[in-house]
């Protein structure tokens, strides 16, 4: 599967962009930009019963467009 397949599919079963569950996580005050990989994980598992790597695909892309710090 290529990494725009996990896109696709992404947008597929939740309707929404990566760019639109950003703004989505952020208004339900689960988005933070040092929040942890395994927070998005969990959130789009329960909200939207996406797999790991569906939901990594979202992080590659929220990571893409430094929405997210590097751990220190």
């Amino acid at each position: 599967m290529t990494f725009q397949a996990y896109i696709d599919a992404v947008k597929e079963k939740t309707g929404k962009t990566p760019e639109q569950l950003k703004t989505e996580a952020t208004k339900l005050g689960v988005y933070s930009p040092d929040m942890k990989a395994a927070a998005l994980v969990a959130w789009l598992a329960e909200r939207y019963e996406l797999g790991r790597g569906h939901s990594m695909s979202v992080w590659a892309v929220w990571k893409s467009k430094d929405w997210l710090q590097a751990p220190k």
